[in-house]
């Protein structure tokens, strides 16, 4: 899946929040330093962030403006560092409405030197209809090294794909049904908590959870 792809299959701004801080509680629930997390403490944003640890990363970043995604694929062709100048990709924010201009120039996306690390760039304004990405973008013979498809995990199928990723990353079986549940924002309950992972309580993860805005029983 290439830009194009995730840009046409991506949900609603809402419903792609929802699921960016389902994703970060299932996580918390698992682990201690999360694949994905969520904080509502991006300066005046609020921001999904996944890295796998091996120089993959995106960030999702909330403003009341919209919303801007930036995909990062370290072994991509279209990596900014295939080259001494380090310029993205053509085409790669080509239509990008200035108000993201704070995001691309964040410190935190770039290399140190205010090199954008993106191979792959999204963006929806808050009253959009549509998400979009740059126009007429040239890719490699392999479209998908744009790292676009390591946000598929956000669309429909996510109960289904987060169970394989579990049962990839963790190697556990983990409940579907349980999944579910959290990706449909039901209160978190200290039963729903120890059905995912029988050696965690609510209360470990209260503090967590409060954090990343998601609803819970009192405890």
């Amino acid at each position: 899946m290439n830009v194009y792809d995730i840009a046409a299959a991506l949900p609603a701004i809402d419903v792609l929040r929802g699921r960016c801080q389902a994703l970060a509680v299932l996580e918390r629930v698992f682990d201690t330093d999360p694949y994905y997390v969520y904080t509502r403490d991006w300066g005046d944003a609020e921001a999904a962030l996944m890295s796998n640890g091996s120089g993959d990363e995106w960030s999702i970043v909330f403003t009341s403006d919209g919303v801007f995604i930036r995909v990062f694929n370290h072994e991509s062709p279209m990596s900014p560092f295939r080259e001494r100048g380090r310029e993205l990709w053509p085409g790669l924010l080509d239509g990008l409405p200035e108000i993201f201009g704070p995001q691309v120039a964040e410190p935190a996306f770039s290399d140190g030197k205010g090199h954008l690390r993106a191979t792959a760039v999204l963006w929806r304004l808050a009253d959009d209809e549509r998400w979009h990405a740059g126009e007429g973008i040239v890719f490699p013979p392999d479209d998908s090294v744009d790292g676009a498809g390591m946000l598929a995990i956000l669309l429909d199928d996510i109960v289904d794909r987060y169970v394989a990723f579990a049962e990839d990353y963790y190697e556990i079986e983990v409940d579907p049904a349980a999944v579910g549940q959290v990706i449909a924002h039901r209160p978190l309950t200290d039963a729903l908590v120890r059905s995912l992972n029988p050696t965690t309580a609510l209360s470990d993860l209260h503090d967590d959870v409060a954090a990343i805005g998601y609803p819970m029983t009192a405890t």
